[in-house]
């Protein structure tokens, strides 16, 4: 049986700390704005009119000096940690310091983390749903999966729900670099057809509003699929973009030529195959796509 989760702050306006608060973390602003109080976490000064032209109390801290969150602690009923692991390293000391200070303070009633589908390495192409097994194959993989354990050993030890959202490729045409228009622009190849991966995506928008159904619906220690409903190899999606953008499709090349051609980091995305089942996100937050396929997000 699954426990009912408490109500948020009923008797006044919740507080949300946004960790991360970059494209995401604006969209979920926008939505969440005069009904909660707003604040984020920024290492620097320069943001500070920024965030607060946005509704936004900014808070001067960074996750690599722990010292510097206990400030942040035990002022918010939920937290959205949106901020990516280090660039090395095979854990994530960066959500341990963060945990951490959370539990000094305590008072966090919610905790919702985006990780990303990458947990899962290579799936050969299978569709599967949140209960598969992860099997990360590369360091920004395995410091999501340290990420992931951190938060769900904190959410049963304290009793705090968390809600994990596997996040796959984010785009929409007002995101820094999250249109393929740019890709297609410097004529980046794709594998030949025979030899090409499936890839998942999800529209910024659609994002942000499952991170705020998450904050309101999602169950304890969950993971969910934040994915639409397509089911597309990635050359084909680059196709479909390049038809709608007026631009030449890519060019197709083997795997092997594009040993030869791309950077190891491009290569990775190419190793990778799988389809995701958002049937929970659908069903259990009650997300309702706007736009349920790349070819919906990209016309729009």
């Amino acid at each position: 049986m699954t426990l009912a989760c408490p109500p948020l702050a009923p008797r006044k306006r919740p507080t949300l700390l946004i960790v991360g608060c970059g494209d995401i973390g604006a969209r979920v602003a926008r939505l969440l704005r005069g009904r909660w109080r707003l604040l984020a976490i920024t290492t620097g000064a320069g943001r500070i009119a920024e965030l607060r032209a946005a509704g936004i109390v900014p808070l001067l801290a960074d996750l690599d000096q722990p010292a510097t969150l206990q400030r942040a602690a035990g002022l918010a009923d939920a937290v959205l940690h949106l901020a990516p692991p280090p660039a090395q390293g095979q854990g994530d000391p960066r959500t341990a310091h963060l945990l951490a200070a959370l539990a000094r303070r305590g008072g966090v009633r919610r905790i919702v983390y985006a990780s990303t589908t990458g947990v899962y390495g290579d799936c050969g192409g299978a569709r599967f749903d949140e209960t598969r097994r992860v099997a990360p194959a590369t360091g920004r993989a395995r410091r999501r999966v340290d990420a992931e354990q951190r938060l769900r050993v904190f959410g049963r030890r304290t009793g705090t729900p968390v809600s994990i959202l596997r996040v796959p490729g984010i785009y929409a045409a007002d995101r820094p670099g999250g249109h393929p228009r740019e890709r297609l622009a410097r004529g980046t190849p794709v594998l030949a057809a025979g030899e090409d991966v499936y890839t998942n995506h999800i529209h910024a928008d659609d994002l942000a509003r499952a991170c705020v159904a998450a904050l309101h619906r999602g169950r304890p220690q969950r993971v969910l699929h934040a994915s639409d409903d397509s089911e597309l190899k990635m050359g084909d999606y680059f196709d479909l973009a390049a038809d709608l953008c007026g631009l030449p499709r890519p060019p197709r090349i083997t795997r092997s030529e594009a040993r030869e051609r791309l950077s190891p980091l491009q290569l990775s995305f190419l190793g990778e195959s799988r389809r995701l089942d958002n049937t929970r996100l659908k069903r259990e937050l009650r997300v309702r796509l706007r736009h349920p396929s790349v070819e919906s997000g990209l016309r729009a």
